[in-house]
């Protein structure tokens, strides 16, 4: 007689059949049977009504025989004709499961290879993140202060982002009191008819866009145009006029990273470029072709040398090698994001270079498992998913990259890629195979090449890091001694070479130990005795891997991301598992009172604040104390204790440590007592040490901004 097959059973059946489709190679997106060639929009921004009003000129080339033509627009944007070459009206609609989606249907099919142009009428508001194409950043807005169109809104039909090139002429209608920069080459504005010079007039600017590329982004508002040039290059710097002093600071930032990645990857076609103020608000930075952009709280060359060194790359890759789909974008952003680290370590030496590498892993380890790099059609563009899993994780795959190949092959690598690909669109599978080319012809007369097609296996299709253990005996010998062991770490796939180094009484022995699985053996031969504690796993960090340390630090980074949006409570529950993972960590102590202080939750910031205090900081950290100390004080001023106060900022003082202006900030508080700047949470005039990984954008309160590295 059959049994039945029980609820347990069927449980396990599942789990086994989804664990192996887990491993299955990502899918890949069906390409779009209509690929946009060129657009001719013209938009007009109402800063009043904050809507967005346009009509696009789509010139599409059919990439397979078709009659339905489908783009991407913004939600918010409503369409209200789609009208063909002859003029009449087509019929069109929004798909059911995905808003952005928009379908057109034509009276006949269209033959592969032939050409359609189609005008979109469309209307809506933008002005905040509602209904953004990547939930909760606003990517498009319009206010009477200001506006800013990111390509990523889709605030015009977009086919095939984030791989889409195309030439183009945008037209943009705003307010008088509005100055425009972005893509392309602009010409001088033009005052509308009847308006010019009229209270609430309005003027056109146009911009051409002749080299096929991402474009269409732009920023408007007060923005005052700062030509300046570094090193032979051109910048043209667009800020507000009381942002506009250091725009030669910021020309010598840019040309400093055009010269270093030129050198690094080969020249760009135009290296002239664009710098301009973005609002806060949004995300903090972002690159198009030949414009580079910065929010307001980012707007300092000095503390922001290296972000501006990851846009300068991404005029390289995204802008110049752009990937072949949404699954491709490590190739873009993931290198982009590496090339920080690159840049630092020529302008600064290794050390600041590894600085960089150290923050990529702990972002790498915010969100991992969010899915696999090769995978990450399915993440939302600059969500904390996608800069966890494609920017940090995948910046941390190009460095272990670098050590499995070496310098010179590497680099080499890198600069054949974008010379075979530069204005093109490139696949994993592209810079996988001419990786695998690079380090065959680097390989060393008698030594075989490194086996690259198990490493991308590893660290593009699948999750998980390791987490390095060991146990191990040390024997005397007749030569010395023996140290006999085991590497022990959880995946079982993993494969890799690891590096040992034992610290002994002598000089230190290196060895490469294959790791294989959860356990690998090996045996070391010293001459000198090992030192207890001296036998250290991967010492130069050239792999990805966890600890107690990075773990904290990531749940600490992930409190720190909620808390820039004002999601406290939640950060808070972040900090808590910081210090559940690693008690008495000062850092999860300080932004878990500084989350209360802003919640004026005073008693429990205090709490906080003292036990920040209490424990010795790591060394990166130790500006906790100097602003743990800051807080008090500003916690004593507001309940009237001034005394008390005033015995916190002095102890303060004596840290000498003026990480963020932090001495600064003590001199004025000594002088006058700290009051309340207003009823809703808000951070201090002068700013403590900011997170270690990039906050998400969306509305948030300044967070303390450190010297970066």
């Amino acid at each position: 007689m059959r049994r039945p097959i029980s609820f347990f059973s069927l449980t396990l059946l599942l789990t086994g059949f989804l664990g192996f489709a887990a491993v299955l190679p990502a899918q890949q997106p069906r390409p779009q049977s209509f690929r946009a060639e060129h657009y001719d929009v013209a938009a007009s921004l109402d800063s009043i009504g904050q809507t967005l009003s346009a009509t696009a000129r789509v010139t599409f080339i059919a990439a397979e025989a078709s009659r339905v033509v489908e783009a991407e627009l913004h939600p918010n944007l409503n369409v209200t004709a789609v009208v063909g070459e002859n003029g009449k009206p087509l019929p069109f609609e929004r798909d059911s499961q995905n808003a952005l989606l928009l379908r057109v249907t034509l009276p006949a099919p269209v033959a592969a290879g032939s050409r359609l142009t189609l005008t979109y009428s469309y209307t809506g508001i933008l002005a905040n993140e509602e209904n953004s194409p990547v939930p909760g950043v606003r990517l498009a807005s319009i206010t009477p202060e200001g506006a800013y169109l990111l390509l990523p809104a889709r605030w015009f039909p977009l086919t095939g982002y984030p791989a889409s090139r195309y030439t183009a002429k945008f037209r943009l209608e705003v307010p008088d009191s509005y100055a425009v920069a972005g893509t392309g080459k602009s010409e001088s504005p033009t005052p509308l008819p009847g308006k010019s010079g009229a209270a609430g007039g309005r003027v056109r600017y146009v911009f051409q866009c002749d080299t096929p590329g991402p474009v269409g982004t732009f920023v408007a508002g007060n923005l005052q145009y700062s030509p300046a040039q570094a090193e032979g290059l051109d910048v043209a710097v667009y800020a507000p006029h009381a942002a506009s002093a250091n725009a030669k600071e910021f020309a010598g930032s840019i040309a400093r990273a055009v010269t270093t990645f030129s050198d690094l990857f080969g020249p760009l076609p135009d290296p002239g470029l664009t710098i301009i103020q973005l609002p806060d608000g949004t995300l903090r930075s972002f690159s198009a072709p030949g414009v580079l952009l910065l929010s307001q709280r980012l707007w300092d060359p000095k503390g922001s040398e290296r972000t501006i060194a990851g846009l300068v790359a991404a005029q390289w890759w995204g802008n110049g090698v752009l990937p072949a789909s949404a699954a491709d974008v490590w190739i873009s952003d993931g290198l982009a994001r590496y090339s920080e680290s690159l840049y630092a370590e020529q302008s600064a030496g290794r050390e600041a270079g590894l600085r960089a590498v150290d923050e990529f892993a702990v972002g790498a380890l915010m969100y991992e498992d969010a899915a696999p790099v090769a995978q990450a059609l399915h993440l939302a563009p600059y969500s904390s998913d996608y800069r966890s899993v494609v920017m940090n994780k995948g910046a941390m795959i190009f460095h272990m990259l670098r050590a499995q190949m070496g310098d010179l092959a590497f680099k080499s690598l890198l600069h054949e890629f974008y010379a075979r690909y530069a204005g093109k669109n490139a696949r994993l599978e592209d810079f996988e195979a001419l990786a695998a080319e690079k380090a065959q012809a680097a390989a060393l007369p008698g030594k075989p090449a490194p086996n690259l097609r198990p490493f991308f296996a590893q660290w593009l299709n699948s999750t998980g890091i390791p987490e390095f253990t060991m146990e191990y005996v040390v024997y005397r010998t007749p030569k010395g001694f023996r140290v006999v062991g085991k590497i022990k770490q959880p995946l079982d796939t993993f494969s890799m070479p690891v590096e040992l180094r034992i610290d002994t009484e002598g000089n230190p022995e290196q060895k490469t130990v294959q790791v294989v699985g959860t356990e690998s053996d090996f045996t070391v031969e010293t001459f000198g005795r090992p030192k207890p504690g001296g036998i250290k796993i991967d010492p130069n960090n050239v792999i990805l891997k966890a600890s107690t340390s990075l773990r904290a630090r990531a749940a600490i980074a992930r409190g720190e991301e909620l808390a820039e949006v004002g999601r406290y409570y939640d950060a808070v529950a972040q900090y808590q598992k910081a210090l559940g993972i690693q008690p008495n960590r000062p850092l999860a102590n300080f932004r878990m009172g500084e989350a209360f202080f802003y919640q004026k939750n005073y008693q429990a910031a205090a709490n906080a604040f003292r036990e920040a205090t209490q424990a010795v900081p790591e060394a990166a950290e130790k500006w906790t104390e100097v602003w743990s100390h800051i807080y008090l004080g500003k916690l004593f001023d507001l309940m009237g204790q001034r005394e008390r106060a005033v015995n916190e900022y002095s102890k303060a003082k004596q840290t000498n440590d003026d990480t963020g202006g932090a001495q600064a900030e003590i001199e004025r508080l000594l002088k006058k007592a700290y009051t309340e700047p207003g009823s809703a949470p808000a951070a201090p005039a002068t700013a403590a040490p900011a997170p270690s990984a990039p906050p998400p954008p969306g509305d948030r309160p300044v967070l303390k901004k450190p010297p970066q590295p």
